[in-house]
């Protein structure tokens, strides 16, 4: 089998087998990511074929984003050790297995357990795919390439409540869940098949390669997990010591940051660089992103659960309810990515009160429109919502990216990204927590959902007062 080498091709032209691989690359993308929404309106089916608790919902969603997040980084290492090729048909394959054993899922537990490790494959396959675009393309051709997977990201977002509805509305409304997770399973095939044959493989330079940081990654995962263990389980854990392991969370991240400077001060490579974070651009828009992610993503978990078992929705009204939130957002991303460079640190603020508006509108109309209605009456607020986002994420991206030095290029993108992840599966808890109390508590969905906006209005809040306090930090050029 002739696989091609990692050769930079000319900035004026590509071999066409590099924009096959590309495709290749990109639908591993739009998969991993169309997982994180497809599953929103699958949830109310789940709870009824497998008796699942408002927890293992919540851990349904969250488990993702963890693995995914947790993921991300070391999986970037093992691309640059072992080879992007070797790391990408990797994840896949686990990818691909894991999608079929959720689909599979005797019971609620077995579930939750497929989608970490759904998760963690994602997580391995996402680094490698912006690898090997910058392996296989140069100059314009290389920013054509980017270009093409910011919109296959914008694309798969929107797609994935609507998917949903689809696919549950042809398999039924108490298996349809089922094939939500098998439909990868003849697209994952196909792409390892075509990969094999057309990915690059990558030529190793001399140059030392860093190591997994083993004892880092250890430190970062059970200080996040321990942080959201008792949101995540607050129905089923009674009493107040739970939230002591939010303390030890945080100690175990504050040593896992100290592990870090020690290992930088020792030479080493560490998971995450600390001179990062002398960026104030870059320490200020990650942790814009980090809140920010815990506070929008949040939206289409409790926004489908409500219509579903509030009012009746089907799977597919559900995800066409929702769609207003992901077009907007996909919209303004492709108009924030012409603006950004204009506007500014600005145009994420103006997001951020946009998202802001569009979320108090939405409570408003909960509030005032009866019964089955609501969808209809809050399409408008939430197109905003979604139109504000669009404006926050990419440009925030950029503008957070902006002056990390090339040589911290990679180490920045994987640190944002794992952030980002984090904070969608510590939001998904705080706002699951804060749903389903209220509903095991009154019985009353309205009154709920009202709560987790609430909940997702202050962290956007939150992430809105970052904005403005690094605005008030710029210098005018």
């Amino acid at each position: 089998m002739n696989t091609p080498t990692a050769r930079a091709a000319p900035a004026e032209a590509a071999d066409p087998r590099s924009w096959k691989a590309l495709g290749v690359c990109l639908t591993a993308g739009f998969m991993t990511l169309l997982d994180t929404s497809i599953v929103n309106v699958a949830l109310p089916s789940v709870e009824r074929s497998l008796h699942a608790t408002g927890a293992d919902l919540s851990w349904v969603v969250s488990g993702y984003a963890l693995g995914f997040g947790l993921a991300l980084v070391p999986g970037g290492r093992l691309g640059d050790l072992h080879g992007r090729r070797t790391m990408f048909l990797t994840g896949l394959t686990l990818f691909t297995l894991a999608s079929a054993a959720c689909g599979f899922a005797p019971g609620a537990g077995w579930l939750v357990v497929c989608r970490l490790l759904q998760g963690v494959a994602a997580g391995m396959v996402s680094p490698q795919v912006s690898g090997l675009i910058q392996q296989m393309f140069q100059g314009p051709l290389r920013a054509r390439a980017f270009g093409m997977l910011g919109s296959v990201v914008a694309v798969s977002t929107a797609a994935g409540p609507l998917a949903g509805g689809l696919i549950i509305a042809v398999a039924g409304p108490e298996q349809g869940w089922r094939w939500v997770f098998f439909v990868n399973l003849p697209i994952g095939i196909a792409a390892i098949v075509a990969g094999r044959r057309l990915l690059p493989r990558t030529v190793h330079t001399t140059a030392r390669r860093p190591g997994l940081d083993p004892a880092g990654l250890i430190l970062l995962a059970t200080g996040v997990v321990a942080v959201l263990l008792p949101l995540l389980q607050e129905q089923r854990w009674t009493g107040r010591g739970k939230w002591l392991l939010i303390g030890v969370g945080v100690l175990l991240l504050a040593a896992f940051w100290r592990w870090q400077r020690r290992q930088d001060a020792h030479g080493a490579a560490p998971l995450v660089a600390p001179q990062l974070f002398a960026q104030r651009s870059f320490s200020l828009g990650a942790l814009l992103g980090l809140i920010y992610f815990s506070g929008f993503t949040t939206l289409f978990f409790v926004y489908t659960l409500f219509l579903q078992n509030g009012h009746g929705f089907s799977a597919l009204q559900a995800g066409l309810a929702a769609t207003p939130v992901a077009a907007g957002s996909a919209v303004a991303a492709n108009v924030g990515g012409r603006l950004v460079v204009r506007f500014g640190r600005r145009l994420v603020a103006w997001g951020l009160v946009c998202v802001a508006v569009g979320l108090v509108g939405t409570i408003v109309v909960v509030q005032l429109v009866p019964g089955r209605s609501v969808a209809w009456a809050a399409a408008v607020p939430l197109l905003l919502a979604g139109a504000g986002s669009g404006l926050v994420i990419s440009p925030n991206v950029t503008l957070t990216l902006s002056k990390v030095p090339v040589s911290l290029g990679s180490s920045a993108s994987g640190v944002l990204q794992t952030g980002q992840r984090i904070g969608s599966a510590a939001g998904i808890a705080a706002v699951g927590a804060v749903f389903f109390a209220h509903v095991a508590h009154h019985g009353d969905w309205a009154g709920a959902f009202q709560l987790g906006l609430v909940t997702s209005l202050a962290l956007v809040l939150l992430a809105l007062v970052v904005a403005l306090v690094d605005l008030r930090g710029t210098q005018p050029e």
